[in-house]
């Protein structure tokens, strides 16, 4: 059994595709439709990996359209050295 949720799974698969250049600005990705499918989950999961690679801005959803590769300069990627600080 995996040790994280279905979306994060699936969303960091995307992320990865998308800085490593397999899907390029502009590509279309696959619908909500034929992610359930490809992947056996429901639409709400493939809804929350939508929402979390749009939230680093990696893709762009329009409504009938479909969901976009954005440009890389609006990526929000987190940086090597970028450890959160926390006061306590």
């Amino acid at each position: 059994m995996p040790t994280q949720p279905d979306y994060v799974r699936i969303s960091n698969a995307y992320a990865s595709a998308i800085v490593e250049g397999k899907l390029k600005p502009g590509d279309k990705l696959p619908s909500i439709a034929e992610m359930t499918q490809r992947y056996s989950v429901g639409a709400t999961t493939i809804k929350m990996v939508l929402v979390r690679l749009e939230a680093r801005r990696l893709v762009r959803r329009h409504q009938g359209k479909g969901t976009f590769v954005e440009p890389r300069e609006k990526w929000l990627l987190p940086e090597d050295d970028d450890e959160p600080v926390i006061e306590i």
